[in-house]
């Protein structure tokens, strides 16, 4: 498996090779947070109790382990959280849980990114400027009549491409500000993540999530826009209240605080309000009842969560995917896990990249539009580049 999965510890970069792999697909029976744990738990680590420490020795043959690579769709995250599920997933073949135990190699498996052809053809988006415009207008008139706060609208975009699409999204996880950035393979797909939002982490006795919501390019001008736009620190605080109810609801866990509130960020050429949301381990906490409380993530749903989601299923034409997931790392003393935005699949035959935002009651569909465009260009431009020396078919 070439390079290393998102979130991996820096000490073990294109070291790791699987030993066990476990799927789950929508439709599959049984609960997937309690299979994956199962799963994840069988293989020494600690997710029935996160706040342990594991034996770091336990060993599959010869190979220690190292930890395990988690993937979570969007659409395993509602059938966790028992909510509505929307269009199929554009890429069928990808499972929608997907863990990958780890071991250590004693070579690197770094890509060598030379001598490959690579084209990439015209990208087709699943609904129309005019068609997003009005589901934003759809979602305001829900929010007026009070069915929900805020609805966070995605769409989606594919396009053909030839040659080995690893390379390309090797550069989307090296954009600028990509906390997670990084690759996972399965059999004939692959997932390239540049994404900056913490869904949820555990460690050092805390559970933290770090939402983002809001938007602007980073320039001066579009810093004082972010930070002045009532619209936008309107949606984040509700986001925030959302992920701290998150927080209280799960077992375990004492009072929930709000350790930084619209802090301002940039990745890749636009500045990001995120806050810090957390509270301590005060008992046992499985990583069952985390997926169940954080999936899926409340900054790619809207509030309250499940009745965003009911709009969301009504109204986006395409499947969110392998996108407004979580991917990340379980380790042997702690658990990582990114929300999938920024993030693009490949799956054989096409590449497959998400975008969107929230809407309120204050939202100019006008300018959703352009903030889906905005979020989707850095992507689109790592995809289409190609590395020095790299054939041209």
């Amino acid at each position: 498996m070439p390079g290393s999965p998102p979130g991996a510890p820096g000490g073990c970069q294109a070291r790791h090779h699987a030993l066990r792999v476990f799927r789950w697909h929508r439709g599959d029976p049984g609960d997937p947070a309690e299979l994956v744990s199962g799963f994840l738990a069988d293989n020494g680590l600690p997710v029935r109790n996160l706040g342990r420490t594991a034996d770091k020795n336990r060993t599959i043959g010869d190979s220690t382990i190292c930890g395990a690579a988690l993937y979570v769709s969007a659409d395993a995250g509602c059938v966790m959280a028992g909510a509505a599920l929307g269009a199929p997933t554009p890429v069928p073949s990808i499972p929608d849980v997907y863990a990958v135990i780890y071991g250590h190699s004693s070579f690197s498996n770094r890509l060598s990114e030379t001598g490959r052809s690579w084209r990439l053809g015209d990208w087709q988006t699943s609904w129309t400027p005019a068609d997003h415009a009005a589901a934003v207008d759809t979602v305001r008139a829900a929010i007026g009549r009070g069915d929900v706060y805020v609805v966070n609208l995605v769409g989606h975009a594919s396009a053909t491409y030839h040659g080995d699409p690893l390379p390309a999204l090797h550069r989307v996880a090296a954009l600028p500000g990509a906390r997670y950035g990084g690759v996972l393979t399965g059999d004939g797909w692959a997932l390239g993540t540049a994404s900056p939002e913490t869904l949820v982490e555990v460690r050092d006795g805390r559970v933290v999530t770090r939402p983002i919501k809001g938007t602007r390019p980073a320039t001066a001008a579009g810093r004082a826009a972010l930070l002045g736009s009532a619209k936008e620190r309107a949606e984040h605080i509700m986001i925030v209240d959302l992920e701290r109810n998150d927080l209280a609801r799960l077992p375990g866990t004492g009072p929930v605080r709000v350790d930084e509130l619209f802090a301002v960020r940039e990745w890749s050429g636009l500045w990001q309000a995120e806050s810090v949301v957390s509270a301590p381990l005060d008992g046992d906490v499985g990583l069952a009842d985390l997926l169940r409380a954080a999936c899926p993530g409340g900054s790619v749903t809207g509030a309250p969560k499940l009745a965003a989601l009911a709009e969301i299923a009504a109204l986006e034409p395409v499947g969110r995917g392998v996108s407004m997931g979580a991917v990340g790392w379980i380790g042997h003393d702690h658990l990582d896990l990114g929300l999938t935005i920024r993030t693009v699949a490949a799956d054989g035959h096409r590449l497959h990249a998400w975008a969107g935002g929230g809407i309120t009651i204050d939202s100019d569909p006008g300018e959703e539009v352009a903030e889906a465009a905005a979020k989707a260009a850095p992507l689109r431009t790592a995809l289409a580049a190609r590395e020095p020396g790299t054939a041209v078919s």
